[in-house]
This record gives C-alpha cells, structure tokens and sequence, in this order.
C-alpha cells in the first residue's frame, strides 16, 4: 500500500468541443459537480466521495482528447524526489506554478514514451461537496446522475509502451499488475501505484498521446445497471455493455461523451498488493482479457481513441 511517493490519480484535463454539452454530461449523468471555472474558459469538476478540490478539468478546445493526467505524490518532498529521479533517467520535466489550476498546488510535469503528457504535485485544496469528516453520512449530498465515487484512472493508447512501463516502475515506482502478451511484444499494460489493480493502463498504438478512455468508480454491479438506464433514458452513445473484464475483474460499461471522448464507469476488481505477481494473459486469449462474457472484442472499443 502506498503511504508514501505516488498516491493515486489526483485529475485529468481532457478538451472537449461543446463545454456547455460536456458539463451536462459529467456533471447531471455521470454524477459529478461543479466547483469552478477559470476566466480561460475551463470548468472543474469532483465526484461527491473526493476531498480534494477537483478530479476532471473540461478545457473547450477545436479537437476533443487529453491534454495530461496528474497523479497526487505525498509530500513537497516526495515531488522535489521524483522531479529529481525523472531528469537522471533522462527525461525532461517542466515546472507548473501553484494556483495554475484553482486549489493546486506546484507541480511537475514530463512526457512518457508512449506521447503522453503526466503531471504530479503534492497539495489540493478541499472544496464542497466533500466527504462527511466528522459524524460522517454515507455521503453528504445525495448522488445523482450515474453517482461516480471518484475519478479512477484512463486507458491510453501510444508507442512503445515496454518503455513505458519501464519508466514507470522505475521511475515512479508503480507495480505491473497485469499485461497482455503477443508474440511480438506488450501489447497492453496494467499499472498500479497502491492497492487497486490498475491506476494508469497503456495499450500499443502507432499513433503517440491518444485517449481510449477515462474510468469513474462506482459502487455495485447495480450501479452499472443503473448507468445503462441513464444511458439509454439520454440516448448517449454506447460503445460496449455492461459487461466485465477478464483482466482486472471490473464490471463495466463504456460510453461517449458528447465531444467523443469515451469514459466507462465499473465497480469491483481485485486488490493489489506490494508482493503480488503480474497477471498476464496470452494474445489467443484477447476477448476474453477484455470482455469476459463476449470473449471477443468489438471495433469500436480497438480503434476509436481521441
């Protein structure tokens, strides 16, 4: 379990065509709230079980997709540590001063081998709805919409993803939870920073720094019944679902948002722990590592990244 270092996903920043479509989206059907918007036209959004002051970013932008992922480390020093580890492995960072994003504190930033752009930092301000701390409710503002918990983590598609792993492990200490194996080399890789299975998740793709999806956790199986009825009731466009992975064991449902980004909500899967060994899965056995009832996979969810 990490209690020092990467904590977990902290936000994402992804850009979107039709602000206005997109909050709708995030914030009355996956269930999110609004806490901010910037005078440069961003919106800023958390789930009702996160503390900090946000988790996803909604940048209008003329080409939908993400502009970067941060991940929350421990402390000043732990971002001082890794800013450090990442120059003498070679690779570039640039410094982001606080209060860029409302409620953020300083942090770092750097490009993975695979085109994406990663940022870590140390200190979030609160903001409400917020968790319950004293006497705590279950929640503290009844959910709606899909009733997300929490930003959980992205899939992304890019090159050399052997490399990237590499950096990873050895740069940010994350563990290899699960991979998916070729003949040819890693095809698809699972990454964890403490005890889910997966907090970052890369497949390889020819084209560097492409978004497949972006996750929010919810609580129950039925909750992703749930999610499909929201879907449905708003026509929002489906890709796949409800299903659920082989790998990672999550229980799923993949969707669009109206900018075309895809995002899943899913509950369950298994806990990680530091000494667990590396699931992997054979490439004869691809459908069913990613849709375990189907056991084969659909276009749509190999070729339509932003």
């Amino acid at each position: 379990m990490a209690m020092t270092g990467v904590l977990r996903p902290g936000f994402v920043q992804v850009r979107v065509l039709d602000l206005e479509a997109a909050v709708e989206h995030y914030a009355k059907r996956i269930g999110m709230h609004e806490v901010a918007r910037g005078a440069d036209g961003r919106v800023y959004l958390k789930c009702g079980d996160e503390f900090d002051h946000h988790s996803v970013v909604l940048r209008p932008a003329d080409r939908a997709g993400l502009d970067y992922v941060a991940y929350k480390v421990a402390s000043e020093a732990d971002l001082d540590s890794f800013a450090k580890r990442i120059t003498d492995y070679g690779v570039a960072i640039d410094h982001v001063s606080a209060g860029e994003q409302p409620g953020i504190g300083r942090r770092i930033g750097f490009t993975v081998p695979a085109g994406h752009r990663f940022e870590l930092y140390a200190h979030a301000d609160r903001s409400e709805p917020g968790p319950d701390v004293h006497n705590p409710d279950v929640w503290s503002v009844e959910p709606h919409g899909m009733g997300a918990t929490r930003f959980d983590h992205v899939l992304l598609y890019g090159p050399n993803v052997d490399e990237t792993v590499a950096f990873f492990e050895t740069c940010l200490d994350f563990k290899l939870s699960e991979r998916l194996d070729p003949p040819d080399g890693l095809l698809a890789a699972f990454l964890t920073c403490g005890m889910k299975a997966h907090d970052v998740a890369f497949v390889k793709h020819d084209e560097p720094g492409k978004l497949h999806h972006i996750s929010f956790n919810l609580e129950s199986w039925n909750d992703v019944g749930h999610a499909a009825d929201i879907i449905t009731r708003y026509d929002i466009s489906v890709d796949i679902g409800p299903t659920r992975h082989g790998i990672t064991r999550g229980q799923t449902i993949y969707f669009f948002d109206p900018s075309g980004n895809r995002n899943e909500v899913f509950s369950g899967g298994y806990t990680y722990y530091p000494d667990s060994p590396t699931r992997t899965w054979d490439v004869n056995q691809i459908g069913k590592s990613i849709f375990y009832y189907e056991r084969q996979l659909n276009e749509n969810f190999l070729s339509v990244v932003t």
